[in-house]
């Protein structure tokens, strides 16, 4: 059957006291509109129909052309039910449609398979309930003696006995399109709040004689987010799906509870995150690995059999079996190939870094190409930037630079060469010479004792 999906993010979201839009708002790497977004899709709906009104201009940036939008004048309605009217030159004249809003990120896609199966099987339209501890705020449901929904009343205007029911509305629907359009022309805005209610429309259609039918979900499913303690909440929860998912197709979380990974990363079998890890944006981990803890990583991709400890790689590239860390820096456009050591306090920056080279302890590399099996020693610095301009270095295969070398950029250091300790390298060193830059040792006796006798020390 024809779906058609309306997902309404025109609200001005006044509770999250922010300048960003709430719908724009993120959690788990993703802003929350995405979530429905991604849900219908699944469900075959390639774009879906996005109402927007407050802010409008940024919500249109962020999706682009990637959805239709409707625009809801607030100056001719307001309610879900005007929303839905705005959408109505989007959907089309026969199938089904979906109506949820932005700023429910929990909803799962097999909740809203079970109400298409309900409105495919017969019904005139499908609801999403749920049942609440403290239903209190929210619209209550009721039943008839058949199971399908008689009537949703809002809680203002429960009765005593009705504010007993904890089956609420979570203002998520499906219905057939020709009983939805039927509908809409009927809504009213005689209200408190002279708003067009979309709720009204199951009221109308129970009037004509069409089954609702209640489609109960957990709680959690349909939780909307207000403001930023629910964005928490829902943050949480978002964070514990992706953990037990990524737990259950082979990935080891030694503590699900205070280890942070984001929805579009991906983790190989057989891999072991420690707590205190934070992955993030497109990061891709392979396979055998051991991320120790407190590694931040965003878009950064890592080989198999990789170990990382304590570490912040940010959108840059690691080879298999290399072990990076602990306290090592991998900035952008780094790039260290397989077998190799990153170790403690090293920085790299927009650098290659060969097969089997060992880059140990306390050394910056910035713009530099280096090969294989290359020997980096204790506080080595590529001195990259004059001022105005960056320079690149590159050193050959096999080259061994000693400890506090600076190689002043740009220079080439050529395969197999070797650099004595404490030396700043200008020009190119040849193949397997050894460069010695720095000043013959003097021995100045009696140098402390005459300048103790002068009152200098």
């Amino acid at each position: 059957m024809n779906t058609t999906a309306i997902i309404l993010a025109a609200g001005e979201g006044t509770r999250m006291k922010s300048k960003v839009h709430k719908v724009l708002h993120t959690l788990c790497g993703r802003a929350m509109v995405d979530y429905p977004i991604r849900t219908v899709r699944a469900l075959g709906v390639e774009r879906p129909v996005v109402v927007v009104g407050h802010a409008a201009e940024c919500v249109r940036a962020h999706l682009s052309d990637t959805v239709d939008f409707a625009v809801q004048d607030k100056s001719t309605g307001w309610g879900t039910g005007h929303a839905v009217m705005s959408a109505q030159p989007f959907i089309p004249a026969d199938g089904l449609v979906f109506i949820l809003a932005g700023d429910m990120p929990l909803l799962r896609v097999t909740d809203l398979e079970r109400m298409r199966d309900a409105v495919e099987t017969g019904a005139a339209g499908a609801m999403l309930t749920a049942v609440a501890g403290d239903p209190t705020g929210y619209g209550r449901v009721l039943r008839d003696e058949t199971g399908a929904v008689s009537a949703i009343v809002e809680h203002r205007d429960c009765t005593a006995e009705q504010l007993g029911v904890k089956e609420i509305n979570a203002s998520v629907y499906c219905f057939r399109v020709s009983a939805l359009l039927s509908a809409l022309p009927r809504i009213g805005n005689d209200n408190n709040q002279h708003e067009y209610y979309l709720t009204d429309v199951v009221s109308i259609l129970r009037a004509d004689g069409l089954r609702i039918e209640p489609i109960v979900v957990p709680m959690e499913d349909c939780m909307g987010i207000n403001d930023r303690v629910q964005l928490s909440q829902a943050t949480k929860v978002m964070q514990r799906r992706i953990n037990e998912r990524l737990m259950r197709a082979g990935v080891t979380i030694i503590d699900p509870d205070h280890t942070y990974i984001e929805d579009a990363v991906t983790i190989g079998q057989d891999t072991v995150v420690h707590p205190g890890c934070t992955l993030q944006g497109d990061t891709v981990i392979g396979s055998d690995c051991t991320l120790l803890p407190h590694c931040r990583m965003s878009n950064a991709v890592v080989g198999d059999a990789t170990t990382v400890e304590a570490s912040v790689l940010i959108d840059c590239r690691v080879g298999s079996h290399t072990t990076v860390g602990p306290n090592a820096y991998l900035r952008p456009k780094a790039c260290v190939g397989n077998h190799c050591r990153i170790g403690d306090f090293v920085e790299i920056k927009n650098s290659n870094i060969g097969d089997g080279t060992k880059v140990s302890h306390l050394t910056y590399v910035g713009d530099a190409d280096l090969g294989k099996n290359i020997n980096l020693g204790c506080g080595v610095v590529f001195s990259n930037y004059d001022g105005k301009r960056k320079y690149r270095a590159t050193v050959g295969d096999g080259a061994f630079i000693g400890c506090n070398v600076n190689l002043v950029s740009p220079v080439a250091v050529q395969a197999g060469a070797y650099i004595a300790a404490g030396s700043t390298i200008t020009e190119d060193v040849p193949g397997g010479a050894l460069a010695i830059a720095r000043e013959r040792q003097r021995n100045l006796e009696g140098w402390v004792e005459a300048r103790k006798a002068e009152g200098k020390l």
